[in-house]
């Protein structure tokens, strides 16, 4: 893999034009069909003014070796996935770059049963669009317009009673991503079924264009679109998506913001509270309040390597009901164990109908008992010879060392991990503490001068 190949860890992205463009999209679908004869292939596209044009060039580029593609048009990454299996397709293949830079584009690639792409396979499929073989005669497949959303919707509802919720009004931004029509949908079948939410719906018609920006809700500047809504229509709830809404984010009646940690900590008590307690699987990152609210109520934690791959890995084989990532990436076992942006907030919702607390008062605790800095990234030129010397630095004083996924420090009243990204030369820290902030300020202070030193 060149530095210039579109081809990351896990799935294809690229500068559309230099990288990635009809030709590349048809070789692509080409090379899906040659390695994996899957008979049948679900295709589906963000809101990029790119998608349309690259998704039916892949549909032809399938077509060409026999494969009958689902085009799903505009849609959500999560509805690819449902696709995939609801149809018992071979293969589902999304359109999107997510929250990357307009410029961009990519592919995300799964197999049957919408499970990863194996590595080998993925790194075959690279090969053959690099070398791609002569065309054969074949009788071409069917490209046929399809509607699973319908379908989609009920498997989402499923995970709730609508009926149950509360009257309550909430905010939902969709950054003028994929997320709107499907977002409408799912509110439509809720007031069907007994629901009564006043939905105050910001920056919600698809443009490709981006008019505010590039959907990414996890950046602080773009905090103020989804809180300032909040707090001036006097909301309970506040829900920001990325451009293809497999990641949802969550606001309080305050309109603050709520970090990753505690939002997968609600979601793992909503779980096991709602189904016999089980294994949670996690992130490494921050897990001191997740590993606590877990035991709690009944479950056992597990911890996951970063990644949907690993994510979804671990959680098949612990046969795990949720799984969530503090990036926002959250899993659900009766979701083909995928993640998924539209489940959280439906069940945030019904969390809250039950409790009648508030969001902020749900996390409140939380926060005192374990304050995290937060992802703080650090963009170094040897991010192995740092962690090494962190390593060295910390290994004897700490109580437990874990190499799971980069370095993970635990000592009696804190914690750190410390981990390379798996596409961009950066190091990713995360502080945690046991309910001091100041020590959470020093140790936050203290590794960030490390390691600026030795960048």
């Amino acid at each position: 893999m060149t530095l210039t190949s579109p081809f990351k860890a896990y799935d294809i992205r690229g500068k559309v034009g230099s990288q990635i463009d009809a030709d590349f999209a048809f070789r692509l679908g080409r090379a899906v069909a040659l390695q994996l004869a899957p008979g049948s292939v679900v295709v589906g596209g963000d809101v990029r003014e790119s998608s349309p044009a690259l998704a039916a060039a892949l549909a032809r580029g399938l077509a060409s070796e026999g494969v009958q593609v689902h085009d799903l048009g505009l849609c959500g990454t999560e509805e690819v996935y449902f696709a995939t299996d609801h149809l018992g397709a071979g293969a589902g293949i999304m359109v999107t770059a997510s929250h990357n830079p307009v410029e961009y584009n990519g592919f995300k690639l799964i197999g049957p049963e919408a499970r990863p792409l194996p590595d080998a396979d993925f790194r075959a499929i690279q090969a053959l669009v690099d070398a791609p073989p002569p065309p054969r005669q074949i009788q071409p497949g069917r490209i046929l317009p399809t509607d699973t959303r319908a379908a989609y919707v009920d498997r989402v509802l499923s995970f709730i009673d609508p009926g149950s919720l509360a009257r309550l009004r909430i905010v939902a931004n969709a950054g003028n991503g994929a997320a709107g029509p499907t977002f409408d949908a799912i509110a439509t079948a809720l007031k069907t079924r007994g629901a009564t939410l006043d939905i105050h719906r910001v920056h919600h018609a698809p443009d490709g264009s981006f008019p505010n920006g590039v959907p990414n809700p996890l950046l602080p500047e773009n905090h103020a679109a989804t809180g300032d809504a909040v707090r001036a229509t006097r909301s309970a709830l506040g829900i920001a998506w990325d451009g293809d809404f497999d990641r949802c984010f969550l606001f309080d009646e305050t309109g603050a913001f709520v970090p990753g940690e505690y939002v997968v900590a609600l979601l793992a008590r909503s779980i096991l509270d709602r189904d016999d307690p089980g294994p949670i699987v996690h992130d490494p990152r921050v897990v001191w309040n997740t590993r606590r609210i877990v035991t709690a109520h009944g479950g056992r934690a597990i911890a996951s390597p970063v990644g949907h791959v690993f994510m979804k890995d671990r959680m098949r084989r612990h046969n795990a009901a949720y799984g969530g990532e503090i990036s926002a990436h959250h899993y659900f076992r009766d979701f083909m164990f995928c993640d998924s942006g539209m489940i959280p907030w439906l069940l945030i919702l019904a969390h809250l109908s039950r409790t009648g607390q508030t969001l902020s008062a749900e996390v409140a605790e939380m926060r005192q008992r374990h304050p995290s800095s937060g992802e703080i990234n650090f963009r170094v030129r040897d991010p192995a010879a740092i962690l090494d010397a962190i390593l060295r630095r910390y290994a004897p004083r700490a109580e437990t060392v874990n190499d799971l996924d980069g370095l993970s420090f635990e000592f009696t009243d804190w914690r750190f991990n410390l981990r390379s990204s798996n596409t961009e030369p950066l190091l990713r820290l995360n502080v945690e503490t046991a309910g001091c902030q100041d020590l959470l300020a020093r140790r936050q202070e203290e590794l960030s001068q490390l390691i600026r030193s030795a960048a």
